[in-house]
């Protein structure tokens, strides 16, 4: 191998990983803001003579956007949990706590927020997108990430996801750990990609056509599903004939999906899931300014998710409020509640979700550690 050969397997080695999922999670991020921007209003319904089109479109469409973070945390959820895709969980009640202990505070932080930012607000504005007063069940319900299916209220437009996530998480080491039980001392490698695929399958032909599943796991499971067999599909050290095998049990059961019932999500959920075997393993290049860009997008897409709804409503109500209601002003007024969302929630992602993650661990570790009186 030639020095510039050894060179250049050291510069793709040394680039960073998931790059383009970046790119997916940062553009996916920007479209679900602008979805509720268009969706709950009021600037919107004075800029819909302006831009009526792109309006109905962000309005409506928009909202799929949210299938590329489900796909995404499939793939994601493979890596971590069964890179190879072999059955087995060793200690699934400790995978559970920690995506919990990931999720969950940064995300009540923001529900307190969104509790306090709601009725200044409405000291401007009067909007069905308002939700009532705080209850302390509701917040206690949001804290155990079970709003949904207790029938609360949710106090932010994105609160649904994050308990959804928990629920696909939760999940999947519940297949995985079953998956292992059955197959004892087998190696069975199959085991769990067959698994997914029946999880998909019925998700899509069964769960995904009645919306009253909405608030549970199997609603959602086959845009999930997709991607933890898209990280078994890319996997460089299979076989082609297994990546073509996986790569069929992906698209089988969509399509039967897409000729009983078209849903655009599911079509979209597939299409990122084929990107994701092209592109998801990918190095990228860890400098320029568009990389960083992107990067950067990617790494708060999680905290603009969780802080947008609230910062987006106190905007609509000073622009409302304050400002003239023609089109051009409100249009101006949707580009400075995306423009705060951005900026909330990369404040948020650095002041609050980054050190929850640090401290959290370390005081469950502490209390663990404590010696039990009586």
């Amino acid at each position: 191998m030639t020095a510039a050969a050894v060179v250049s397997q050291a510069d793709l080695a040394n680039r960073p990983q998931f790059g383009w999922i970046n790119g997916l999670k940062a553009g996916a991020a920007q479209l679900i803001v602008l979805h509720h921007l268009a969706f709950y209003g009021p600037m919107s319904d004075y800029v819909q003579p302006l831009w009526p089109a792109l309006l109905d479109w962000l309005g409506g469409s928009a909202r799929i956007a949210v299938q590329v973070f489900l796909v995404i945390g499939g793939f994601l959820a493979a890596k971590s949990l069964s890179p190879a895709g072999r059955a087995g969980m060793a200690a699934p009640l400790q995978a559970v706590w920690r995506r919990y202990a990931k999720l969950a505070p940064p995300f009540l932080a923001a529900t307190l927020l969104a509790a306090v930012l709601t009725p200044v607000a409405g000291i401007w504005m009067l909007h069905d997108s308002m939700s009532a007063a705080v209850t302390l069940g509701q917040l206690s319900a949001h804290a155990l990430l079970l709003h949904g299916v207790l029938g609360y209220e949710s106090l932010s437009a994105g609160a649904w996801y994050v308990a959804i996530d928990f629920q696909l998480y939760l999940l999947t080491v519940l297949l995985l750990w079953l998956a292992g039980r059955l197959a004892g001392r087998r190696a069975l490698p199959w085991l769990m990609p067959l698994a997914v695929t029946a999880g998909i399958t019925l998700s899509l032909l069964y769960f995904n056509l009645d919306a009253d599943w909405d608030d549970w796991a199997p609603y959602f499971f086959g845009s999930y599903g997709l991607g933890m067999l898209a990280w078994w599909a890319s996997d460089p050290v299979r076989k082609p004939g297994a990546m073509t095998a996986l790569m069929g049990m992906m698209a089988l059961p969509v399509l039967l999906g897409l000729a009983i019932d078209y849903r655009s999500r599911i079509a979209l959920a597939l299409i990122v899931a084929c990107a994701l075997i092209l592109f998801g393993r990918a190095r990228t290049l860890s400098h320029g300014r568009a990389w960083n860009i992107v990067n950067a997008l990617g790494r708060i897409s999680y905290a603009v998710f969780l802080v947008h709804f609230p910062v987006s409503l106190l905007v609509n109500a000073l622009f409302t409020a304050y400002v003239p209601l023609e089109p051009a002003w409100q249009a101006l007024g949707m580009l400075t509640a995306w423009s705060a969302s951005l900026a909330a929630g990369a404040a948020f992602h650095r002041w609050v979700e980054v050190p929850l993650g640090r401290i959290v661990p370390l005081v469950v570790a502490h209390l663990r550690a404590r010696p039990v009186l009586g």
